[in-house]
């Protein structure tokens, strides 16, 4: 895992512009603390900074590699490849010689070897950039599920990219200006692919190659989510999602550095950490567990329509039945409400989400996590390929003409409602940005001949959340843990695992009338019964007032800033109705309007963007 950047300028010699490649390099530091390397020569500059996973003394970047044919080919790389060893071996039998045990250098070969093709062949989650000097083109490519995040910003004789924005934005090149297509981006929750909010900077999209020379730049899809007949009966189809799951995890527990795993309590974290636990146990090993708390929350839990029970008791369960190495993590409303604390989670994010104590919480958990571990193992995206939300099953949901996590969105995680200023809420007309995103995704879904109306509706639902919803949370989680130099690997992102479940009927995903059935089933002998019972809770959100009392003493602070930028968005007066001692903030729904004015006012001052409201 580490942190990319580069500048491609066919008009220049980039010799000359070391102290800025060196800037955007150090932008990604976070991402990569224990090494940095650059490489420039002529029009090509490439910059690296490395969390060092596998072989650690012998991956540094960027990486080179000679064609037998003349030319080289250089590399930086954000990732893991799981299937490494394979390749290296099959690389090997095709004459290939290699220096080093990482992943990386195996990657690079492959590129050699099969050019873009080296991205059709790769199980793992990647971002990687490589100057090709026999074409002299920029080669870059992303995972199929877009788990590492990568950006590129196209300009007059070139590109530059980073697996970040701040590592473009680095650069005198990039404006930091954001237009109201880039403010609808942030307000809409849809997340469009290939936006990146920041005007004129694109993503590399998911299952993406984008390719820069001479004569311009060009995409190539290596990897779509497709439409399949599934012909496996139940019991099958039990047995497949076990057999991929028991193959996944074993390559993800792959690290030369201390693992753990995320634990909630819920299905998903619960059924991985007693996998991982199963197989280390094998080796005589066991797994290091972790799980966040609020100091109070267990005790004095008020169960609402989303969290009907508190995680910490599921929790214990498990870690007591899989014998894991357990420790909470209990964090207080004075963390959780610290602005620099807030500041770092907009540092990560580049943006701001508005998501409050959800974001925050999750960069502590990780703050303390990588105290212990350099890896850890996550139940992310479970419920998306599983079909675990409520949305899935809610029938104004299913039938709703939008994204369906947004039919009941603002009732459970707050909306945004009057916090924006009349004449800004119509500019971005926000209700018509989602309809055209939501029109554009579904023609993405493929019917197979004889599909029900009801199961292909279904279809669409898992659809949107495998291409739209599921990365948001990537970014999120990817974004809190790398900041603090933490990778964190998603076993249910795996390519083979999202196809075959995608393609399974949703008969057969609730058979049993329940979310995540062949989830819970192809794993329930490895689970505590009060896990196998318990519904789906989302990620855990503080529910102490003393939260809400300092978030309203840091809005009554903003308010002493009349001239603030952040007030030709949102309106001043609902902000000082939304700061009253009397104002319902005991909820994040209630809050939410709150955090997102915090959060925009933050983001100014850190990054100072021109943001145009015309």
């Amino acid at each position: 895992m580490c942190g990319i950047a580069g500048w491609v300028s066919f008009e220049r010699d980039l010799r000359n512009e070391q102290a800025t490649v060196d800037a955007m390099t150090e932008t990604m530091a976070c991402r990569g603390p224990d090494a940095r390397g650059t490489w420039v020569q002529g029009p090509a500059a490439l910059g690296h900074r490395r969390l060092a996973i596998i072989d650690l003394p012998g991956g540094r970047q960027p990486m080179a590699a000679d064609d037998p044919d003349g030319g080289t080919a250089v590399m930086v790389y954000s990732g893991e490849a799981y299937n490494f060893t394979e390749l290296r071996k099959e690389l090997a039998a095709r004459g290939h010689r290699f220096t080093t045990t990482s992943d990386t250098e195996v990657v690079l070969h492959g590129y050699l070897e099969w050019g873009e093709g080296i991205a059709e062949r790769l199980n793992g989650m990647y971002a990687f950039a490589i100057w090709d000097s026999r074409d002299e083109k920029l080669v870059m490519i992303r995972d199929r599920m877009g788990i590492k995040p990568f950006y590129y910003y196209p300009t007059d004789d070139g590109v530059l990219f980073g697996s970040e924005p701040k590592a473009i934005l680095a650069n005198p090149l990039a404006a930091r200006h954001v237009t109201l297509d880039g403010l609808r981006e942030l307000f809409a929750f849809v997340k469009t692919p290939g936006h990146a909010v920041w005007d004129g900077m694109r993503e590399v999209e998911p299952g993406t190659v984008v390719t820069v020379d001479r004569g311009g730049l060009r995409t190539h899809v290596y990897w779509s989510l497709q439409t399949r007949r599934h012909t496996d009966d139940k019991e099958t189809s039990i047995a497949r999602v076990r057999e991929l799951l028991d193959d996944i995890v074993r390559r993800q527990l792959v690290a030369d550095v201390p693992r753990c795993t995320l634990l909630s309590g819920g299905l998903d974290s619960s059924a991985m950490t007693a996998l991982a636990a199963r197989q280390l146990a094998a080796v005589g090993e066991k797994v290091r567990s972790f799980a966040v708390d609020f100091v109070g929350q267990t005790e004095h839990f008020v169960p609402d329509e989303l969290r009907a029970t508190p995680d910490t008791p599921f929790v214990h369960d498990v870690a007591a039945l899989a014998g894991t190495e357990h420790q909470d993590i209990v964090l207080d409303s004075q963390q959780l409400a610290d602005p620099e604390v807030r500041a770092r989670v907009i540092r990560a994010r580049d943006i701001p989400a508005g998501l409050g104590d959800m974001d925050s919480s999750l960069y502590l958990l990780f703050k303390a996590i990588r105290q212990h571990s350099t890896v850890a193992l996550s139940g992310e995206s479970a419920d998306e390929v599983f079909g675990g939300y409520q949305q899935f099953f809610d029938e104004e949901a299913r039938r709703a003409d939008t994204f369906p996590w947004l039919v009941h969105f603002a009732q459970h995680f707050g909306d945004d409602g009057n916090v924006l200023t009349e004449s800004m809420s119509k500019a971005l007309d926000l209700e018509g940005y989602v309809h055209d995103g939501y029109r554009e995704a579904m023609t993405g879904v493929q019917r197979l001949d004889g599909e029900s109306d009801f199961e292909f509706r279904m279809r669409g639902i898992s659809y949107l959340h495998l291409t739209r919803f599921v990365r948001i949370l990537l970014d999120r989680k990817d974004r809190a843990s790398m900041a603090v130099g933490l990778e964190v690997r998603v076993p249910f992102c795996d390519h083979r695992l999202v196809e075959y479940v995608y393609n399974t009927p949703w008969a057969l995903k609730s058979f049993d009338g329940r979310e995540k059935s062949l989830l819970r089933e192809a794993t329930a002998d490895l689970l505590p019964q009060s896990v196998y019972d318990r519904v789906k809770s989302p990620y855990p959100s503080t529910q102490d007032p003393g939260y809400a009392v300092a978030l309203r003493q840091n809005g009554k602070d903003l308010l002493t800033k009349p001239s603030h930028p952040v007030f030709d968005l949102v309106s001043k007066a609902w902000l000082e109705r939304a700061v009253k001692d009397d104002a319902p903030q005991h909820t994040q729904a209630a809050r939410h309007g709150l955090e997102r004015v915090l959060d925009l006012a933050l983001w100014m001052d850190l990054y100072s963007p021109t943001v145009d409201t015309a």
